[in-house]
């Protein structure tokens, strides 16, 4: 390409390092000014003018002024949105699809990223243009599994292609409403020599089709895999680059699906949406909570169910806990689905202002199900099953159990008490233990409320 006065500009390869941000001409294996190793990544610098005569060395900045508004000024109509034909989809999204928005969605091999966007597009596909783009499988394998979920075929336009220039000019033409692009880590440019999937290639391409998306108003989802850690694969900016991001939660080989929102740019983050897995594909579970509560016939020690808040709705989960007698030097502390450094301290914490030691216990925990619970209200539920176990006392089927547990033994209030105790009562829970300060002024019908300040106080209830 020439410029106005006749020179080349050619687009610069540069390396820069993902620690300090320094650029390099050439690759190196640790970079110059931090002395971080494997840290330099080939990126591309577009040296092609925007327009303009006048330079920076002139004094004459080229660039137009953008338009500029006071916050009263600008419009703050709802964004409009288009249901996905999911509703758990749609919650996790913030009601629906957001044209020109881009969604990356994440998760383990086999967890069913691929299987849910397919049936979302061959949905949408009945009512406006749908684009899926592959570039892992080839175009049979694609309608095989169509057809052998029962999906509708006749709308859907299919591609293979890796070829992040070719996907857009072939999308340009087409001129789709909604995209699947699977996965964004076989996708390349040609402007970079590096091989698909490296850090550069991955930015470069993402760069593009969040471009392309809010020119043409389609909104895109891209297909992210994840590493061992259970992080997108890929440089971290990837996450910064699009309106939202969605995690695949639960076991390949299990039933449950749980489809979580970490960042939307279009509602709330953290919500979930929960689908079961079928041989006719995912299904939504829109009360998760009866699924989660598959209780036993007959009490058993270490039991217990508390209410979590998940988004923007609550959702009873099954804590359990089995102590033992510990034959090593440093008893274990193993958690699934909670964080392992906060019951350490919630032990302490039993220790100094309950009086019960487990020093010479091994403590192992459970949230039934393969749901994460992050929120500080299960620390009261997890102490009841850990107590419930140590003693080898059940406790009542009809009880449920939340609060945060302070340093000091105080029992603390959480957020959305009296819909948590809705939730119970509806799914037959005739006792609650909960803080003092989400005791209810007038209790759910058919349930007794018990108020707690601290520890000592609601072993007392629990073990009455």
């Amino acid at each position: 390409m020439h410029t106005p006065g006749g020179i080349v500009a050619k687009n610069k390869r540069l390396y820069g390092c993902t620690e300090c941000g320094a650029t390099f001409s050439k690759w190196a294996g640790q970079c110059g000014e931090c002395q971080a190793w494997n840290t330099l990544v080939e990126t591309l610098i577009d040296a092609t003018p925007t327009g303009g005569t006048g330079t920076a060395r002139s004094g004459n900045w080229a660039g137009q002024a953008a338009q500029v508004k006071t916050l009263a000024e600008v419009s703050t109509e709802e964004v409009p949105r288009q249901p996905s034909g999911s509703s758990e989809l749609d919650r996790v999204l913030g009601g629906g699809l957001v044209s020109g928005s881009v969604v990356l969605i994440g998760g383990d091999p086999g967890i069913g990223k691929s299987t849910i966007l397919l049936q979302t597009l061959c949905q949408l596909a009945a009512s406006m243009p749908a684009l899926y783009v592959t570039g892992e499988e080839s175009q049979q394998q694609v309608a095989m599994r169509a057809r052998r979920l029962g999906l509708p075929e006749d709308k859907l336009m299919v591609m293979t292609e890796t070829c992040i220039e070719n996907i857009i000019a072939t999308a340009r033409q087409h001129q789709p409403r909604v995209m699947v692009v699977d996965s964004i880590q076989t996708i390349f440019t040609e402007q970079l020599q590096s091989a698909p999937g490296g850090v550069a290639q991955v930015r470069e391409s993402a760069a593009l089709l969040v471009r392309y998306a809010k020119q043409s108003g389609t909104a895109i989802f891209l297909v992210g895999h994840v590493t061992k850690e259970g992080s997108l694969a890929g440089p971290r900016v990837l996450e910064h680059m699009v309106d939202t991001v969605l995690y695949f939660e639960g076991e390949s080989d299990g039933r449950l699906r749980l489809l979580r929102a970490v960042k939307n740019r279009f509602g709330a983050v953290n919500e979930l949406g929960v689908f079961a897995m079928t041989d006719k594909g995912l299904k939504e579970v829109s009360n998760p909570s009866a699924i989660f509560l598959s209780r036993y016939d007959t009490p058993i020690p270490g039991s217990v169910v508390m209410s979590t808040w998940e988004g923007s709705r609550p959702m009873l989960v099954e804590v359990q806990a089995l102590v033992d007698t510990s034959h090593l030097g440093n008893p274990r502390r193993v958690t699934v689905g909670l964080d392992q450094n906060r019951l350490a301290m919630l032990l302490a914490v039993l220790h100094r202002h309950g009086g019960v030691a487990t020093y010479d216990q091994d403590v192992f925990v459970n949230v039934v199900g393969g749901v994460k619970v992050l929120e500080t209200a299960v620390d009261l539920a997890l102490l009841a099953a850990v107590m419930s176990s140590l003693r080898n006392r059940p406790l009542p089927m009809d009880l449920m159990i939340f609060g945060e547990l302070g340093l000091s033994g105080e029992i603390r209030p959480v957020p959305s008490g009296q819909e948590r105790l809705k939730e119970a009562a509806k799914h037959g829970f005739t006792r609650a233990i909960v803080p003092k300060a989400n005791a209810p002024k007038d209790a759910p019908k058919g349930m007794q409320v018990i108020a707690v300040t601290r520890l000592d106080q609601a072993l007392a209830a629990i073990f009455e």
